[in-house]
């Protein structure tokens, strides 16, 4: 048993993905040997509400000079952040010369709208290459961790903030009791947090387990959010549901007190007491949906392979590590992974080793089926590939439910 990394109770794992490598981890050949990996297993605490992860590999593993994901790359999320951008400026920052702080800014998609208004904004970012990727646009980025030490420095420099911003970030922290601190302290009186992560009753439901991996130590709930707010004197005021990451939640916090509470967060707190999500067996039921999760998609991969069936993979995302390792998937199964991303392009899958090559090479010979590991994304590539589709290629997805169309 172990601590909740909330309240502190005593947790237990009640299933285990088994030895994982660094989800964004995409490497060479000659690093295979030397692949760090850890145990990726869950917990419930009963007593929060967390839902977290036993064990997470140090921040420094995870996000350095050498990060992979660019939420640039997808019109979509540029979308989805510059819509988040301009409610947090229609809503709260009416005020004179207002200050904006976002953690994880990533290569600065939220914060260019911010600048292109002319507020003053500080993008926190702890990965360089991303990180140097928005200052290259002219935006203000720190590559640091946020936590109450650099709040204070933040706060002598720029004074403190009318919103703070977080985009699927504080799921990826583990030692998070600082973090939340310093946010807290940097805030004004009446000052609001947006922040938005994976929601766990969408990951419950859709048995979307391939969330779970070393960046998201939590899955967020209300339940659990509130109870993590409430330790730094803070509540949820408002809530919202959002498509994005499979299935997301977004949280807005302040002092409590400061502003009305929206009747959504009462809402959303009695669908949760209904659909069992404060109960251990709910996470039972989930271990047995994931297994069968797993037994079906191995079930088409084999049969395709015993078929003499080509399948390609489509988007070397994190959330295809867990499958991979989860499912025993290797290039036996899955000849290559397709993307767009060219810091991706050469290297091999983490753990899998399965190769990853760019878009082009899967135009230039359509496999049989694609496997949809970008599966959050659907749409958008269902709109994008349509001639694969017209080729009489046919897609293997494997959330909500597996499908082959």
């Amino acid at each position: 048993m172990t601590d909740c990394r909330i309240c502190n109770s005593k947790i237990e794992k009640f299933m285990s993905f088994g030895d994982m490598p660094i989800a964004n981890g995409f490497l060479m050949p000659d690093q295979f040997n030397d692949e760090y990996s850890y145990e990726l297993a869950p917990a419930f605490c009963s007593n929060c509400g967390a839902f977290q992860l036993i064990e997470q590999p140090r921040p420094e593993q995870m996000f350095h000079d050498n990060y992979a994901f660019f939420a640039g790359t997808s019109q979509v999320m540029m979308d989805h952040f510059q819509e988040l951008a301009d409610i947090a400026r229609d809503r709260y920052l009416d005020g004179d010369d207002p200050f904006v702080v976002e953690i994880g800014s990533n290569d600065g998609g939220m914060i260019e709208t911010m600048d292109s208004h002319g507020i003053r904004h500080l993008g926190i970012e702890p990965s360089g290459n991303v990180a140097d990727a928005a200052r290259a646009k002219g935006l203000n980025v720190w590559t640091e961790f946020f936590n109450e030490d650099l709040a204070d420095k933040i706060i002598a420099e720029y004074g403190h903030a009318d919103v703070f911003l977080g985009a699927n970030v504080l799921a990826h922290i583990g030692e998070i009791q600082p973090v939340v601190a310093g946010i807290a302290k940097l805030l004004k009186p009446k000052g609001v947090m947006i922040t938005e992560d994976p929601y766990l009753g969408e990951m419950v439901r859709k048995t979307g387990y391939d969330q779970i991996y070393d960046e998201h130590v939590f899955i967020f709930s209300l339940r659990s959010m509130q109870s993590l707010a409430a330790l730094h004197g803070m509540e949820v005021i408002d809530v919202e549901p959002l498509p994005t990451a499979g299935g997301s939640m977004r949280y807005y916090i302040c002092r409590k007190g400061e502003r009305p509470v929206s009747d959504s967060v009462r809402n959303l707190a009695a669908q949760e007491t209904e659909k069992g999500l404060e109960k251990p067996e709910t996470y039972d039921q989930f271990r047995r949906n994931c297994e069968k999760s797993r037994s079906d998609l191995l079930e088409i991969l084999n049969t395709a392979k015993a078929e003499g069936k080509r399948v390609v993979g489509y988007g070397a995302t994190s959330k295809s590590t867990t499958v991979n390792i989860y499912c025993g998937i290797t290039s036996d199964l899955v000849e290559f992974i397709s993307d767009t991303t060219p810091t991706k392009q050469g290297k091999f899958s983490p753990g899998a080793h399965v190769p990853v090559k760019p878009h082009e090479d899967f135009v230039a010979n359509y496999p049989d089926f694609a496997l949809l590991y970008a599966w959050n994304h659907r749409e958008e590539i269902m709109a994008k590939e349509d001639a694969y589709g017209a080729a009489g290629g046919k897609w293997i997805v494997y959330v909500p439910k597996l499908e082959v169309f």
